[in-house]
């Protein structure tokens, strides 16, 4: 099982090509060329001293979105030229794990395969195909293998990239960026449905390596997969589980009071409360603003007034205790 690392919510990392904001994300979460292999039968074996490549990928809890530290070495950088020959990072996400083909070529209807009708109306919808330039120089950073080029573009994606060498030269590349997944990105974005990020959640995440290493050869050197189905590409049945993981037990708190609510009925002004606190909890207080209180986890409860409602969550543990109030999100009518 792979692990997506969990930034605290104070330590969302600046998308800027600097690698200092993972310095806190341990090396278990890091996927390196020993998760690789060359499944065109152009390399035998992963050499450092040609390409050496790892990728750490976390997650901010609240936000549908996944971070990507890409870090590489190659003995020959090749993106000098305007097209598809270029050093890829070729990235597939499938944040639902709904699986299946998800290419024009691989649809399952045969007399839609390679159309154009199904390149606009299915490819790249269900799961998302990006082909990151390493670098791009003159031209977009990444492309989105399908009709929706606009989940490369803020708000739904970031990046950055740092490197001092030149096409032809030998050196290491930071790559920092994030995208947004998506159950459903047709070609408009006013239809599209954000994948929801959940915590212990595992989503379906797949890459490659395209590694080119001569600018006057049209064939690349090698494509380091980290599926062991070639065509993971364009099969999100080939993608692999990545867990969400919680934070690291160094940046949480011993204990923290936390909740939700949500109106079961406004005509009779019944709302649910939703204990979600954190650590070893062995009471519960709640004072509902109007008076009364409640010493059950998750209650419900019946205001008699219509009105706007301080509501203050109060937790006990062993090792302290903690409130959360919230003023005035609690109104009925």
């Amino acid at each position: 099982m792979f692990k997506v690392f969990q930034f605290p919510a104070n330590k969302i990392p600046t998308i800027d090509g600097n690698a200092d904001d993972w310095k806190m994300v341990p090396e278990t979460y890091t996927v390196g060329m020993n998760e690789l292999w060359e499944d065109s039968g152009k390399q035998s074996k992963a050499d450092p001293k040609n390409l050496d490549v790892k990728v750490k990928v976390a997650w901010v809890k609240g936000l549908n979105r996944l971070y990507f530290l890409y870090e590489a070495y190659d003995d020959y950088w090749d993106f000098s030229l305007p097209g598809l020959h270029n050093d890829t990072f070729e990235l597939i996400v499938d944040a639902d794990q709904s699986g299946g083909p998800f290419i024009d070529r691989f649809h399952p209807n045969k007399a839609l395969t390679n159309t154009m009708d199904a390149y606009f109306s299915y490819h790249g919808v269900h799961a998302q195909n990006y082909h990151i330039f390493t670098p791009a120089e003159g031209k977009d950073w990444t492309l989105v293998w399908g009709s929706q080029p606009w989940i490369k573009e803020l708000p739904y994606a970031n990046a950055a990239t740092h490197y001092n060498f030149k096409p032809g030269e030998s050196g290491k590349l930071t790559l920092e960026f994030w995208i947004t997944p998506f159950d459903y990105a047709g070609n408009d974005p006013k239809r599209a449905v954000e994948s929801i990020l959940e915590e212990n959640k595992n989503i379906g995440l797949c890459w490659a390596i395209i590694d080119y290493d001569d600018v006057n050869k049209e064939a690349n050197n090698g494509f380091w997969n980290l599926s062991k189905e070639h065509k993971m590409y364009g099969n999100a049945d080939y993608s692999l589980p990545f867990k969400l993981m919680p934070l690291e037990k160094e940046f949480k708190k011993d204990i923290v009071a936390k909740w939700k609510f949500y109106t079961v009925d406004m005509n009779r002004r019944m709302v649910a409360f939703i204990d979600q606190s954190e650590g070893e909890i062995k009471s519960w207080k709640w004072d509902f603003g109007d008076g009364t209180t409640s010493t059950e986890q998750n209650p419900i409860h019946q205001y008699k007034e219509a009105g706007k409602y301080i509501v203050v969550l109060y937790i006990e543990g062993p090792k302290g205790k903690s409130r959360m109030s919230k003023i005035w999100d609690v109104a009925v009518k």
